[in-house]
């Protein structure tokens, strides 16, 4: 008669024991695609009726805002989190776990500049002209309340990345037990991603940057 019994790690010749993956480890990173993917749904939408309402009012003067300038700044900002978190799946795989805290953290503060170079953004539009009267407030509310749609989400990010570095402090993570880390670097790849899809949409439907 056969017997059950729970699965061990099994040994190899070439290296260290390989801990098995667990059904809850599966849950929870199906978990975090769902979630992206719900996100995408979300963000994509959002993109696309903006777009549709800007070019029902392209012939429109004050609808040609002129975007702030912290807005590309802001960008770089961002491109740098994706980076770090980049190299911080790298270090992790190399069970380095102090640099991967320090990367981790620098990628938060990046993240925090990005948030407050978005306030002052957002700041320039809502006080601007654009936005109090004329055929044109439409489209810059729209603008601001994508960007902060999104600005929302990075704040949550933020707070993420914090609890990833602390775990990587405590040494939660290595070379085989990661995912937490590599769903972070998901995470930012898809705010960067969305939001250079949000500035370009910007750019075309609205008078871009002034040069």
């Amino acid at each position: 008669m056969a017997s059950h019994h729970t699965p061990t790690t099994a040994l190899s010749d070439s290296g260290p024991p390989q801990r098995p993956v667990l059904p809850a480890d599966r849950r929870v990173q199906q978990g975090g695609w769902l979630f992206l993917l719900s996100l995408l749904i979300f963000f994509l939408t959002s993109i696309v009726l903006y777009a549709l309402y800007a070019y029902s009012r392209r012939s429109e003067i004050q609808s040609q805002l002129p975007l702030p300038k912290a807005f590309l700044v802001s960008t770089i900002c961002l491109v740098m989190v994706s980076l770090m978190v980049h190299t911080a799946t790298q270090w992790v795989r190399r069970d380095r776990f102090r640099a991967t805290a320090w990367m981790l953290g620098g990628a938060a503060a990046a993240a925090t500049l990005f948030t407050l170079v978005q306030c002052f953004a957002l700041s320039e539009i809502m006080l601007g002209p654009a936005t109090f009267y004329g055929p044109g407030k439409g489209v810059a509310g729209m603008v601001v309340v994508l960007a902060i749609l999104h600005a929302l989400h990075v704040l949550g990010g933020i707070v993420a990345l914090g609890i990833v570095a602390w775990g990587a402090v405590w040494g939660r993570y290595d070379h085989e037990r990661h995912w937490p880390v590599d769903f972070a670097a998901h995470y930012w790849h898809f705010l960067d991603l969305v939001w250079i899809a949000m500035i370009a949409t910007f750019w075309m439907t609205t008078g871009g940057f002034g040069w």
